[in-house]
């Protein structure tokens, strides 16, 4: 891919990650931005902006991910916004990641409370959800089966699902890519959303082992700026 190929008019993006607290929403983030961890947990107490790029099918786009702190509720209208979650944006995101920690059912609940309200509170058509199971690497202690949530998430939400483990960097990639495939299909293609999203999960194998996949070694490109980074997402590449 040469830059002659890049469609040169930049898309803005704003994704939104939302869910409990502890549930390893900013850790998500950061492994995305920045391949970057660490064990010690502090709570997310305000509002924090990522700006890469990805180039996607020779589509560049321009990033805003809004990592959140936890919300009692979502926004039902623009003033609750303004007076409740001022600057947060969340409104008209143009995707949303809610995330939820796979040993515990509590934060898979409020995630479901979390979508309802979305999707009685603005027009979502043609607004993606995905929902990520995090902490893949805790396992044996989960709380609710895996095919149990993806039955559910799939089958009557419509909505994408992805396993992650943002302490191994296992399956990050896999799932900015699979939203953005989507976003871009949106942008760019024809088929109804639910299809587009359903297609993408059909793409998704079963989850390889932690060792196969600890970094995604080889898969993306990242070329870093003193001001922006730039994530470069082979189309070509299997995860």
């Amino acid at each position: 891919m040469t830059s002659s190929q890049i469609d040169p008019d930049n898309q803005k993006i704003k994704l939104a990650i939302l869910g409990a607290p502890g549930v390893g929403k900013t850790s998500i983030a950061k492994q995305f931005v920045h391949n970057y961890f660490t064990e010690d947990y502090e709570p997310t107490d305000q509002r924090e902006l990522y700006y890469p790029s990805i180039i996607i099918n020779d589509h560049l786009y321009d990033l805003k991910i809004i990592d959140c702190p936890y919300i009692p509720y979502f926004p039902v209208n623009s003033l609750y916004e303004w007076t409740d979650f001022r600057g947060y944006g969340l409104r008209n995101a143009t995707a949303y990641i809610l995330v939820y920690d796979i040993t515990s059912e509590d934060s898979f609940q409020y995630i479901k409370t979390l979508r309802e309200q979305i999707l009685e509170s603005r027009n979502m058509h043609d607004v993606p959800i995905f929902v990520v199971g995090n902490k893949h690497d805790l396992a044996d202690e989960r709380g609710l089966s895996r095919r149990e949530v993806a039955n559910v998430v799939k089958k009557q939400w419509k909505c994408g699902y992805v396993e992650c483990s943002a302490k191994f960097n296992w399956h990050i990639i896999l799932l900015f890519k699979e939203l953005m495939k989507t976003i871009d299909y949106i942008d760019h293609g024809h088929k109804p959303t639910s299809v587009r999203v359903q297609a993408a999960l059909r793409r998704n194998r079963k989850p390889e082992t932690l060792n196969e996949k600890l970094h995604d070694q080889g898969r993306y490109s990242i070329i870093s700026t003193a001001r922006r980074l730039w994530v470069v997402i082979s189309m070509g590449s299997n995860f």
